[in-house]
């Protein structure tokens, strides 16, 4: 199809700035936003909306912003897409969609169909990862595809299908969720499986570089993060089995700390330093590790682990030696990261997904669209503003919650519940 020289125009690629959100849970994949000069106060009735975008489909992906660019995933009819959004329109226009798969669902799931995975992009390439495997590329300028993998196919991959229920045949449990990492010119993806847990491809071409041969676990859910540990760079990851590191060379494995998970991984690992932060809910808790290196040798020591911080799928923010998040223990909680001391619990706004900006904590509830500004502090739960969202999913399955991470860029928060994409203006 043939696009007007304007819209070419408003696409041409970009640097990623310090104010985008590129991948999931943001510019360095720890949820904090480059954004600063935000609300430190909400109004009563909440931030002004902007718009509200009615066709993004059901899946849980975030989106990914550049500028004035979003791009997001989700599942239409029996297609899963990507899509890019101009958000100089008010409401904004949708410039391109690219198929990415089949919808992933299966009979007598009541949890999730569609894309569980954020896109990613560089500002010239968006890659995004369907639920049946299906990784994309395509030009960011106009949803060309560029290339294309199928991680149980082309790299024999597999997920850790615990949780996922007798009747579903895929064998890929509640689908592929890991986020693709970017890594320079190269693009890290989790395939699982015995050719290797952990993949790196070349971003431009798709061509495997490397495959984690000597780490085979299966995939969980939750995304892997870069490291750099005594001097070498490497690949974190979360699998049932525990924590490892591989090399980002050449894929080696450099390190395991054995902590087997009984139930589904999905928050991502906090990383200062040497020091690692895995949580797991459903009665697993939490486990902080140091890592050493030197010469290319690493050992892993355990520091604490409890089980106060039961961290399902809402994500982990670290600010101010701090650990912020939802605990299935004990409702929204804080953690010393260092000492794993439990500076207070709180019901909040009840179970629900985190970011961090400017200072704040924006918190989403799962269940009634609540949307809480609080502030990151070791003596309680301490609200600068609440409110509900406009309305919610009709398309959401009946066991699913709003679980998509919130985004906070250019002076924006998006919030995704399924088909629904909200856009309020928090920019002071």
């Amino acid at each position: 199809m043939r696009r007007p020289l304007l819209v070419l125009a408003i696409l041409i690629a970009a640097p990623v700035l310090a104010a985008d959100w590129p991948q999931f849970r943001g510019p360095n994949r720890d949820g904090h936003a480059g954004d600063e000069k935000l609300l430190a106060t909400w109004p009563k009735s909440g931030p002004k909306l902007l718009w509200t975008f009615s066709e993004s489909g059901v899946g849980y992906a975030g989106p990914a912003i550049l500028g004035d660019k979003l791009f997001l995933a989700g599942g239409r009819g029996d297609d899963e897409i990507l899509f890019a959004l101009d958000l100089t329109a008010n409401p904004p226009k949708e410039l391109w969609s690219a198929k990415i798969g089949p919808l992933f669902t299966w009979k007598g799931n009541s949890w999730n169909a569609g894309t569980n995975v954020s896109p990613t992009t560089d500002g010239e390439r968006v890659y995004v990862l369907g639920g049946f495997g299906d990784l994309l590329c395509v030009e960011a300028s106009t949803g060309k595809e560029l290339w294309r993998k199928n991680l149980p196919r082309d790299l024999g991959g597999a997920v850790n299908p615990i949780g996922g229920g007798l009747e579903d045949p895929t064998p890929l449990g509640w689908g592929y969720s890991a986020a693709p990492l970017l890594d320079g010119d190269k693009l890290i993806c989790v395939p699982g499986g015995k050719k290797g847990l952990v993949a790196s491809l070349d971003k431009k071409t798709g061509k495997l570089l490397w495959q984690s041969a000597d780490a085979t676990d299966e995939a969980s859910y939750a995304s892997p993060v870069l490291a750099e540990i005594g001097g070498v760079k490497q690949i974190v990851a979360v699998t049932n089995k525990g924590l490892l590191g591989v090399a980002a060379a050449d894929g080696k494995a450099l390190w395991r700390y054995e902590r087997p998970y009984e139930d589904v991984a999905i928050s991502t690992p906090i990383v200062r330093g040497g020091m690692i932060l895995a949580s797991v809910g459903f009665n697993e808790g939490c486990d902080l590790i140091k890592v050493e290196g030197a010469g290319g040798r690493f050992t892993v020591t355990k520091v604490h682990a409890n089980k106060d911080l039961q961290n399902r799928d809402g994500g982990l923010i670290l600010a101010g030696g701090l650990v912020f998040g939802h605990s299935e223990k004990g409702g929204w909680t804080c953690q010393d990261f260092a000492s794993g001391q439990v500076k207070w619990s709180d019901p909040g706004i009840g179970r629900g997904v985190v970011s961090f900006a400017d200072g704040k904590l924006y918190c989403v509830s799962e269940k009634g669209g609540t949307v809480a500004l609080v502030e990151p502090s070791a003596e309680g739960w301490t609200e600068a503003g609440r409110f509900k969202l406009p309305r919610e999913s009709k398309l959401r399955k009946p066991s699913g919650g709003l679980w998509t991470h919130p985004a906070i860029s250019g002076g924006r928060l998006f919030i995704r519940d399924q088909e629904l994409l909200h856009c309020y203006d928090v920019k002071r």
